[in-house]
């Protein structure tokens, strides 16, 4: 219990912390235009037909399958999913809340919804994406490399920074700018790494 409230009380703090430049900005610059909400990109999916759902379980499956090959190669190395070590199914309670609320929100927030956006209006979708991607890879890769060496590092970085990418087309070329795939695909992986600690896999 002291394990899903620890993850509670860290995601409060990981989503104000992640939402507070976004918020403030958005004051500043668009607050009478759209709402907050509107403005980030938390809206109803668009797009016609079924494309965003396939986008986000395409997606969704290539990550959980590099994931495997990451996970090996850090299977030795403390992670933010460190936390579930062997725990087994009691953890998934602790381990969803991490993976929806903790991590995959507030990053979506700021990166697919704020950084990209934001860059994207100012120098152009492709110029928005390949930042937002970059700089979520090396986010996620500099951590690291202290730990793993300059090799690991730089493939979590392009591991990573790849799917920030393609969640980021997905999000503003299949979606109409919602980032409730990229919140889904996001999910997703980090639930699939919570359950592979708790259970062991690697």
């Amino acid at each position: 219990m002291s394990l899903l409230l620890s993850k509670l009380v860290s995601s409060i703090i990981q989503i104000i912390l992640f939402s507070l430049i976004p918020f403030i900005w958005w004051i500043v610059t668009a607050r009478k235009e759209c709402s907050f909400y509107e403005w980030v990109g938390l809206k109803k999916i668009g797009g016609k037909d079924n494309k965003p759902v396939l986008w986000i379980c395409g997606i969704s499956i290539v990550f959980m399958l590099i994931s495997v090959f990451m996970l090996y190669v850090l299977r030795n190395v403390e992670s933010a999913t460190t936390d579930f070590d062997g725990l087994g199914a009691g953890a998934i309670p602790a381990i969803l809340i991490y993976a929806i609320l903790n991590t995959a929100f507030p990053e979506e927030v700021l990166f697919r919804g704020f950084i990209l956006k934001r860059l994207s209006n100012r120098f152009g979708f492709t110029v928005g994406n390949t930042v937002q991607a970059a700089i979520f890879g090396i986010m996620h890769g500099i951590l690291f490399f202290s730990v793993v060496g300059a090799l690991k590092a730089i493939l979590i970085i392009l591991f990573t920074a790849t799917i920030g990418w393609f969640m980021g087309y997905t999000n503003e070329k299949k979606a109409e700018g919602s980032i409730l795939p990229s919140w889904c695909i996001h999910s997703i992986a980090n639930v699939f790494s919570g359950i592979c600690s708790a259970f062991a896999l690697f």
